[in-house]
């Protein structure tokens, strides 16, 4: 291991013993000096993944336009704190300010807070926003009283996760150590008496648990209910718990090692959208959703804004139009795989394209 943090991670363990998925995942991602997102921006084909505003405007044209819908909903208030929590290169709020205009009385009401930790990314953002007045936070504590949209787009997969792995008819937190070689490896934890762990599983059954993610749902939950507002989040995942391994890593849009390179590769694990739900409805809020990103996007006028959009295109242009809403909406492609869903104040009616359609239902 030659990588700086890695030999970090290996100096803590042989200090400390194991570690646990969550602390290696934090470090991988977030250490302040060689995390994964500290220095380098990974977004778009140069980097080492897509996200869907780098895919299409009209997905931050789209998610602006909910946004308006949210704001008259609330009573249109003449002050809102409009937030994105991990903003990525500011390409989502770019076009999302750009669809406020079409009601000059929301785009006056916005104060644009960002809340994000990467030097780096901070002034992409400021490079990709630099017509409009920003503001940015490290923690959403730190975010303006009063009412508030909140958008969160592939943020939630790349929050810290905890292993429980079933041994021996019993849970056991999966750690991380290392092998003879200095190499990181799986290894078995303490047993653990969790009671939101399954009663019955079959040896070498893996269940993850979020709990960053669950807390920052149970945050979110809690401001929407105590002060008007709504948290619009899309991600990747189950929509409702589940036993399987989803811990994976990704560098230059291939899959990696997961435990190889850390600090150079992107981590994640899918989002468990029922236990995110069940965590804001403890805090009070009202859970819209979860429904799949390509029905989220249809109900939203995705087709009728590729048609205007392709109108006014060259050929190339139209061509790249109608191959960035299929790569959103198809079920072959993110369609379903992502999902959409909103923490609402209690008082606020159903957010736009977001009742579950008849047969299913919320978690």
């Amino acid at each position: 291991m030659t990588q700086a943090l890695a030999r970090i991670l290996a100096e803590t363990i042989r200090e400390q013993g194991p570690i646990s998925v969550a602390d290696y995942m934090a470090a991988a991602l977030g250490h302040p000096e060689h995390g994964y997102y500290t220095g380098h921006d990974p977004f778009g084909l140069g980097g080492d993944f897509t996200t869907a505003p780098e895919i299409s405007q009209m997905f931050g044209e789209l998610i602006g336009l909910w946004c308006l819908l949210a704001w008259q909903a609330m009573g249109s208030p003449e002050r809102l704190v409009l937030a994105e929590i991990g903003p990525g290169r500011g390409t989502l709020m770019a076009d999302l300010l750009r669809a406020a205009q079409i009601r000059p009385p929301f785009a006056a009401a916005l104060t644009v807070v960002l809340v994000e930790t990467s030097p780096a990314l901070r002034n992409r953002q400021a490079q990709t926003l630099a017509e409009h007045k920003i503001a940015w936070v490290e923690r959403v504590e730190d975010l303006p009283p009063g009412p508030l949209l909140v958008v969160a787009n592939e943020l939630f997969d790349a929050l810290p996760i905890r292993q429980f792995e079933r041994r021996g008819g019993l849970w056991h937190e999966r750690r991380i150590g290392l092998d003879p070689d200095g190499g990181f490896v799986f290894v078995a934890g303490p047993q653990t008496d969790r009671t939101d762990l399954p009663a019955e599983a079959d040896d070498g059954a893996i269940v993850e648990i979020g709990e960053a993610g669950l807390a920052l749902a149970g945050w979110l939950g809690q401001r929407v209910a105590d002060t008007s507002g709504a948290a619009l989040i899309v991600d990747y995942g189950h929509q409702s718990g589940g036993i399987g391994d989803t811990f994976q890593a990704v560098r230059r849009h291939r899959y990696h090692p997961v435990l190889r390179d850390p600090g150079h590769v992107d981590l994640t694990a899918h989002v468990d959208f029922a236990r995110l739900a069940a965590a804001a409805r403890r805090a009070g809020a009202r859970v819209d959703g979860p429904v799949s990103q390509g029905l989220f996007l249809s109900r939203m006028g995705l087709e009728e804004r590729a048609r205007m959009l392709m109108q006014m295109a060259t050929p190339e242009q139209a061509a790249a139009l109608a191959a960035g809403a299929r790569r959103l909406i198809d079920p072959g492609e993110m369609g379903t795989l992502f999902r959409v869903l909103a923490l609402a104040s209690p008082s606020l009616p159903m957010l736009s394209a977001l009742d579950v359609p008849q047969g299913s239902s919320p978690p």
